[in-house]
């Protein structure tokens, strides 16, 4: 197996991703070819904060009580009495459409004796009502109704009233800060929309998943800040996805990687998609593992045939468990790929490279991308970059939600789940774009996945993202579990591919250890 190792700089072999850029047949965005990298160096963390109550406690009010954080979007509350219940580490808040024009935020707390006043979220409310005792407020929290308020004396609309909690705004998504003394949201966010084309209010939500997992929440996130894990994890994208020279910049609160289609992976050691990967031109049916050769052939679900070219094969479960054969061991991630769950309608999705160069597959698939969208967005298409088509361009705005670039319809946001250190909320957002003047469609219904649900189940992200959403599980939970054997009792992250990463822990480190927040710098213009 050839896993690029040394080579002598500080990059890996083959063309980098500006040189892909500059090879495009429709020129990228100018802010794309933007260089703002991380200082040179290694970060290392005590992996106590990924478990200890300890830390959770110190996140909770330093970080939590003081932040900006995304509560819901506007398409969730969008009739006057819509409210939505945010929950972050064991707190609640109510988010309340008050007016057309007025959004207000409360903690989702009774004034008498703390019941939750919502137990979900509910629609065109007339007032907020704790279903407890009765008492109620008027939807921008001034205190309406007291049962029997002859027995309260102190209470009255001025001491009594929901306190409300900062509220902001931004590319149609609702913000709060718990802080009543924290900056504008605007100085907290920056110069963020200058990296994005199409405006966030110009996108509707097209899926909405949460899954519930067994690791950390910052374990969870920082396992979608870098590519340097394709090579282990998601082999499968080798063939035609450049992760070891993706391309990673920060700013203040704000992080970036791209990472480019059509060129193979460095590890590879191929300047053109290997047509041969995927042999029977299908996605999981079958597949030659870039680096090993080793052929994964579905023989049906939790059924693999893995072969060897040197003859020898094994039938193993989706898990990579041996079920027979004379060959005893097979790679986990491409079990799960090739032999884990698939939705119906997918089985048979195609996978093919027909390009002759990385060059001219990335401008192939682009194109294709342009004629899907052309019945919608007409000859506009022709103006959309080949990176904005191809590429994951995936942003990072502290502390814990993902915006992607213009055409990719992913938006993440991590939680933790409730006071569990050990437990996160994956939320997966598809934001889809839509041509100016165009009718924003009705948002789509959460689906809620517990730990024991399978990706696949939420039908609207389709298989591929969902299997390797279910790749990145099976590091999930073992991540939780050997990280409190790390003999060192520290995780180091790589100076450039896990920059991301050192960003954000610095940044966290910041915050969690300031004793007022943390203010961010004038905003940046662009070089």
């Amino acid at each position: 197996m050839m896993v690029e190792t040394l080579t002598g700089h500080n990059r890996s072999n083959g063309i980098s991703y500006i040189e892909l850029l500059e090879g495009d047949k429709v020129r990228a965005p100018e802010v794309y070819f933007e260089e703002s990298p991380m200082e040179p160096g290694l970060t290392s963390i005590d992996v106590s904060r990924y478990w200890t109550k300890e830390e959770h406690d110190r996140e909770v009010e330093m970080l939590w009580k003081r932040v900006w954080q995304m509560a819901c979007h506007k398409d969730d509350i969008k009739a006057v009495g819509d409210t939505h219940v945010y929950d972050i580490a064991g707190m609640s808040y109510l988010i309340v459409r008050v007016s057309e024009d007025e959004i207000k935020a409360f903690p989702n707390s009774c004034m008498h004796r703390g019941r939750a006043i919502c137990d979900g979220h509910k629609k065109e409310q007339k007032a907020l009502r704790c279903p407890f005792h009765g008492w109620s407020w008027e939807l921008d929290g001034k205190l309406k109704e007291v049962p029997c308020q002859w027995d309260f004396p102190t209470v009255s609309e001025e001491t009594h009233s929901l306190k409300a909690v900062r509220v902001g705004e931004w590319g149609g998504f609702v913000f709060i800060n718990p802080d009543p003394d924290c900056e504008p949201l605007e100085d907290f966010i920056g110069d963020l929309d200058r990296h994005f084309q199409i405006p966030f209010e110009r996108r509707y939500k097209a899926a909405h998943v949460i899954k519930r997992l067994p690791c950390n929440w910052k374990l969870a996130q920082e396992a979608f800040m870098e590519s340097y894990h394709v090579v282990a994890t998601h082999p499968e994208l080798m063939p035609a996805f450049a992760d070891a020279n993706s391309k990673y910049d920060v700013w203040p609160n704000v992080s970036r990687a791209m990472s480019a289609h059509g060129s193979p992976s460095p590890h590879t050691g191929l300047e053109n998609p290997d047509p041969s990967a995927f042999p029977d031109k299908k996605a999981f049916q079958s597949f030659i593992h870039p680096l090993s050769k080793h052929l994964y052939k579905r023989l049906g679900e939790n059924r693999v045939e893995v072969s060897l070219p040197n003859g020898k094969s094994g039938i193993f479960d989706m898990e990579a468990n041996y079920i027979e054969g004379d060959l005893k061991s097979a790679d986990t991630h491409m079990c799960n790929w090739v032999g884990g769950k698939i939705a119906p309608a997918d089985e048979d999705m195609p996978m093919e490279f027909t390009g002759e160069s990385a060059q001219a597959n990335r401008q192939e698939a682009a194109q294709a991308r342009r004629e899907q969208m052309r019945p919608v967005w007409g000859d506009k298409v022709d103006e959309i970059s080949d990176a904005d088509l191809t590429d994951a361009i995936f942003y990072s705005v502290f502390p814990n939600i993902s915006p992607w670039a213009d055409f990719n319809p992913i938006f993440y946001r991590f939680r933790p789940d409730g006071d569990n250190p050990e437990q996160s909320l994956h939320e997966v957002l598809y934001m889809v774009a839509l041509p100016e003047g165009a009718e924003r469609p009705e948002p789509a219904e959460c689906k809620f996945l517990d730990l024991e649900d399978d990706y696949t189940e939420a039908t609207g992200l389709g298989s591929y993202l969902a299997k390797v959403f279910n790749q990145d599980y099976l590091n999930h939970k073992a991540m939780q579990k050997g990280i409190k054997s790390q003999p060192d009792g520290v995780a180091i992250f790589a100076s450039y591919q896990e920059s991301k990463l050192r960003h954000f822990h610095e940044t966290l480190e910041l915050w969690l250890t300031s004793e007022t927040p943390p203010k961010s710098p004038k905003r940046q213009t662009a070089a």
